[in-house]
């Protein structure tokens, strides 16, 4: 006889194997299955979820939001300040919240310092992850008169450049 109940021990495995008789190691075997919430269906956070919103996690985490959207604003500057604009001023770099913006001629550089209100508008709401507060539109670069060998007192050319 096997246990106290009188039963054979052929009968018990019998019993034992059809899962008609609960053992010890069946008992271990389900509480540790309940306690792991994690494989339970139905459960918080078992939804599944988009490649989109893993990655978005991801540098989220990793703290890349703000470097990708400086990456954004260089990559949507047509968008943003329009085809024609996009064509004669690029972004240089940005530090500090002041975005530099390369301009092909200083007519250019003008006239965009007087839409700047409405492009540092446009930047911050499209990309508040790069930290953009101002905007600083330069000439092109040109050559200086004041120093050198050949250089002489006086006002010099002015801008032709552009």
């Amino acid at each position: 006889m096997s246990d106290a109940a009188g039963i054979p021990e052929t009968v018990a495995t019998y019993l034992r194997l059809r899962g008609l008789e609960p053992s010890a190691a069946k008992k271990r075997r389900r509480k540790r299955r309940n306690d792991d919430d994690e494989n339970q269906p139905f459960t918080p956070g078992r939804d599944p979820k988009g490649v989109g919103d893993l990655l978005a996690d991801l540098t989220r985490q990793s703290g890349w939001d703000a470097q990708l959207a400086k990456e954004d604003l260089v990559l949507q500057w047509a968008e943003v300040a329009g085809e024609e604009t996009a064509r004669h001023a690029d972004p240089v770099a940005l530090s500090d919240g002041v975005l530099t913006v390369q301009c092909d001629s200083t007519a250019w550089a003008k006239n965009l310092h007087l839409m700047r209100a409405t492009i540092v508008t446009e930047l911050i709401r499209r990309f508040p992850e790069a930290g953009v507060e101002s905007v600083r539109f330069v000439g092109p670069d040109v050559p200086s008169w004041k120093w050198g060998p050949r250089a002489v007192p006086g006002r010099g050319p002015r801008d032709t450049y552009g």
